[in-house]
């Protein structure tokens, strides 16, 4: 049989161990009193008169993320799906006002978010909302943390993670910058068809001084070594008259033209008949188109 003594030590320990309880990391326990909030119990060992008071509820002090997807439209009349995520915490300070003040914190954040987003989206067009989501974002932040700072709660964070327009828009707005892209490109491609063709014509028209210039310069030469030829023809021989001199010039250069076809094996130079004593004719074209040559220069 039992003894009193056993059992009195056996109440004295349940009632020891009903006392003491632990509250986990970034967590914290509410204590009430016959019903009535007495105290916050926070990371730890912790003590509590059993049967008198209870712990009437737990918070997380970790950082939270609510997603809200909220359906609206903007200037230009185009419907869209946005996705706001919202990171937010319990103040360690404020742990009685976050959870006796509001019966669902995430039902009141995402109200919040509904109507900030409703409010600032519809005076904006489509495609400024793209660009423009950090400061819907930056709203969205301001709003919540004026309010909820009053509730316990810290807004850390607000992001808009995904706009998303109607498949029927997303199609337009892809075959618009399509053609925008093919206007470029089109634009692109002529200017640079146009550079061809400039650097072509200043090739060009490059090649056709340098060819004059290589012209003048032959025709310079020319003339220069008849000139020499001619002096030096007079010097040696006696009663020599110029024309004599030009005539025998021309006669050695006529040859020597013959012998340079003649080496010629694939040519197909067609000789059109003709006698030797046909070069007076030609000395005078020679002579008018140098003379004409020295004039243009």
């Amino acid at each position: 049989m039992i003894s009193p003594f056993v059992i009195l030590l056996g109440l004295i320990g349940f009632v020891i161990f009903l006392s003491f309880f632990t509250v986990e990391q970034q967590s914290a326990y509410l204590i009430e009193r016959f019903g009535k909030f007495i105290r916050v119990a926070f990371p730890g060992l912790n003590f509590k008169i059993p049967f008198i008071d209870t712990i009437s509820g737990k918070v997380t002090l970790r950082i939270l993320q609510l997603d809200v997807k909220v359906e609206t439209k903007t200037l230009d009349n185009v419907f869209l799906h946005m996705v706001v995520s919202v990171q937010f915490k319990i103040l360690p300070d404020k742990i009685y006002e976050a959870f006796y003040t509001l019966d669902d914190a995430r039902k009141q954040i995402e109200a919040f978010v509904f109507d900030v987003v409703r409010a600032r989206v519809p005076d904006i067009k489509l495609d400024d909302v793209f660009s423009r989501k950090d400061d819907i974002a930056d709203a969205v932040k301001a709003e919540l943390q004026e309010v909820m700072n009053d509730f316990g709660y810290s807004i850390i964070k607000t992001l808009i993670t995904d706009i998303d327009p109607d498949q029927k828009v997303k199609t337009a707005m892809n075959e618009i910058n399509e053609a925008q892209r093919l206007r470029v490109a089109a634009t692109e491609r002529g200017e640079a068809e146009k550079i061809i063709k400039v650097k072509a014509a200043e090739a060009d028209a490059q090649s056709h001084i340098l060819q004059g210039e290589g012209i003048a310069g032959q025709r310079k030469a020319i003339v220069d070594g008849l000139r020499e030829s001619l002096t030096d023809f007079q010097k040696d021989v006696n009663n020599v008259n110029t024309q004599d001199v030009m005539n025998l010039i021309l006669i050695a250069q006529y040859f020597d033209t013959l012998k340079e076809i003649a080496k010629n094996s694939n040519g197909n130079t067609i000789m059109i008949p003709h006698s030797p004593s046909s070069l007076g004719d030609l000395q005078q074209q020679i002579r008018d188109a140098i003379i004409t040559g020295n004039q243009v220069k």
